[in-house]
C-alpha cells in the first residue's frame, strides 16, 4: 500500500526552526484569541453606565456568544478535515478579526451582540484548528510541551486586553470601542501565511500521499540543514485513506467515551472559567468598586496566566495529563471559592491570580490531551464536537450566574464556579485514559530526534 509515513517521520525529528515558527505563528493566533475573548467582560460595566444596560443583558449578550462558540466549534472541525489545518487556521483567525473590527462600530446592544456572536464562533473554530495543528506537526514526545508554550505566549493576550481596558475604557464615552479595535489585530496572522505548512498527516489522511511526502520533505530538508542528518523514521502502518469523517462516526464505542468524557471537561472549563472571568468585573462593580477598580483588579489577577501556561509545559509531557489536570482544577476549585469569600483588595488579587495561573494551566493541559484520545480521522470532529458542547454549555452558565447573583448573592456564584471544577477534577481522576506510555514510547524509539532548546 501506498504511503508517507507521516507520523513516524515526524516524530523523529529534532525540534528546529520550522517548528519554533510554527509556534510563534500559531501563539500569535492564540494571543489575540484570548485578547478578544475577554473584550466584552471588560467592556461590560462601563456599558452598563453609558448605555444602561442590565445585569440581564450582559447575561444574554455572553450566552449567546458561547451558542456562537458551538457553532464555530462544529464548523471549524469540518473545515479543518475538508480544506486543511492551515487554510482553516487562516480563515477561521480572520474571521474573528473581521467581525471583533465590526463591534467597534456597534450603535446599541443588540447589535455589539450579533456581533460579539459572530466573533466568538470564530475564535473557538480558531481554536480548535490550532490544537489539531500543533498535535499534527510536533514530535509526539514533546508536543504537549509546545501546546503550552503555544498557550504561555497566547495567554498574554489576557492581561494585556485588561490593562489596554483599565486605561482606555475610562477615558470616556466612547473610549470602550478601541477594546474591539485591538482584538481585531489577530487579523494580521496573514503575514504568516507562506511560513506555514499544511499538515502531512491531514495529506496521508486523504490519500494524497504524494502531498504530504512533498511538504515532508520539504521539512525534512529544513530540519536537516539545520541540525545534520536525521535518524531513519520507525517502519510505516499501513491505513487505508480516510474520507471525510460523518458526525455518527462518533457513536462508534472507540470515539463515543472519549468524546463523552472530553465534553465533561470542557463543560466544567467552560462554565467554571468564563462564570468567573466574564463576570468578575461586573460583580465587583455591582458589589461596591467602582468600574476603574474592578477592571484594574481583574487586570492584576490575570498577569497570573502566562505563569500558569509555563507551568503546564514543565508537567504535560513528564506526568499523566489527566492526574496534571485533575490537580489543577481542585486547586482552582479552592483558590476560586476564597475569591468569592473575600472583598479585601490584596486577597481578591491574590486568589484571582491563583485562579488565572491554574486555569491557564489547566486548557494548557487540556488542550494537549483532549486530541490525543483519538486517531487521526476522528480527531478534528470528536475534538470540535467536544470543545463545541462545552462552549454551548455555557449559553446557560451566565443565565445561571445572573440568577444566583440576584437571588442569593455574591458568594453564591462562587459556590457554584467552585462546585463545576470539582466535577470535572473527579470525572477526569476516575475516568480519563492515561496517555503518557504512548508519548513514552515514541520518544524511547529515537531518543537522539528529541531536542527541545
Amino acid at each position: 500500500m501506498v504511503h508517507s509515513n507521516a507520523l513516524n517521520r515526524l516524530n523523529r525529528l529534532p525540534i528546529g526552526r520550522f517548528h519554533k515558527v510554527t509556534l510563534l505563528a500559531v501563539s500569535f493566533a492564540y494571543f489575540f484569541e484570548f485578547a478578544d475573548i475577554n473584550t466584552f467582560a471588560t467592556t461590560a460595566p462601563k456599558l452598563i453606565k453609558v448605555w444602561g444596560v442590565t445585569i440581564d443583558q450582559v447575561a444574554y449578550v455572553t450566552s449567546l456568544s458561547f451558542v456562537g462558540m458551538f457553532i464555530g466549534s462544529i464548523v471549524a472541525s469540518a473545515l479543518a478535515d475538508r480544506w486543511g489545518r492551515k487554510r482553516a487556521l487562516l480563515l477561521t483567525t480572520l474571521w474573528f478579526g473581521v467581525f471583533s473590527f465590526a463591534s467597534v462600530f456597534s450603535w446599541d446592544i443588540v447589535s455589539l451582540g450579533v456581533f460579539r456572536v459572530l466573533t466568538s464562533a470564530g475564535l473557538a473554530a480558531m481554536t480548535v484548528v490550532a490544537v489539531i495543528y500543533v498535535n499534527e506537526l510536533y514530535p509526539a514526545a514533546v508536543r504537549g510541551k509546545y501546546q503550552a508554550y503555544a498557550i504561555v505566549v497566547g495567554i498574554c493576550g489576557t492581561p494585556a486586553t485588561n490593562l489596554v481596558a483599565s486605561a482606555v475604557v475610562p477615558l470616556n464615552d466612547w473610549s470602550w470601542r478601541l477594546i474591539y479595535l485591538w482584538g481585531a489585530l489577530g487579523i494580521l496572522l496573514v503575514l504568516f501565511t507562506r511560513r506555514l505548512k499544511e499538515s502531512p498527516r491531514w495529506y496521508e489522511s486523504r490519500g494524497e500521499h504524494a502531498k504530504a511526502d512533498e511538504i515532508l520533505r520539504e521539512i525534512e530538508a529544513s530540519v536537516a540543514a539545520e541540525k545534520g542528518p536525521l535518524p531513519e523514521p520507525a517502519p510505516p502502518v499501513d491505513e487505508a485513506p480516510q474520507t471525510r469523517a460523518p458526525l455518527k462516526l462518533l457513536l462508534q464505542k472507540r470515539y463515543l467515551f472519549p468524546t463523552l468524557l472530553l465534553t465533561v471537561l470542557w463543560v466544567t472549563q467552560t462554565i467554571g472559567f468564563f462564570g468567573y472571568s466574564s463576570w468578575a468585573p461586573t460583580l465587583l462593580a455591582k458589589e461596591g468598586f467602582s468600574v476603574e477598580k474592578s477592571v484594574f483588579y481583574v487586570a492584576l489577577t490575570t498577569v497570573g496566566a502566562p505563569l500558569g501556561s509555563y507551568l503546564a509545559s514543565l508537567v504535560t509531557d513528564r506526568f499523566e495529563r489527566k492526574w496534571c489536570l485533575a490537580a489543577f482544577g481542585i486547586v482552582i476549585a479552592l483558590c476560586g471559592l476564597l475569591y468569592g469569600l473575600t472583598f479585601n483588595p490584596v486577597l481578591i488579587i491574590v486568589f484571582g491570580f491563583l485562579v488565572n495561573m491554574f486555569e491557564r494551566g489547566y486548557t494548557a493541559l487540556a488542550y494537549a490531551y483532549s486530541p490525543e484520545l483519538f486517531d487521526t480521522r476522528g480527531r478534528s470532529l470528536g475534538t470540535g464536537v467536544s470543545y463545541g458542547l462545552g462552549r454551548l454549555s455555557n449559553a446557560a452558565g451566565p443565565l445561571i450566574v445572573a440568577s444566583l447573583y440576584q437571588s442569593s448573592g455574591y458568594r453564591s456564584v462562587f459556590f457554584f464556579i467552585a462546585g463545576t471544577w470539582l466535577v470535572g477534577a473527579v470525572v477526569l481522576a476516575v475516568f480519563g485514559p492515561l496517555t503518557r506510555q504512548a508519548r513514552t514510547a515514541a520518544k524511547e524509539a529515537r531518543p537522539e530526534a528529541v531536542q527541545v532548546p
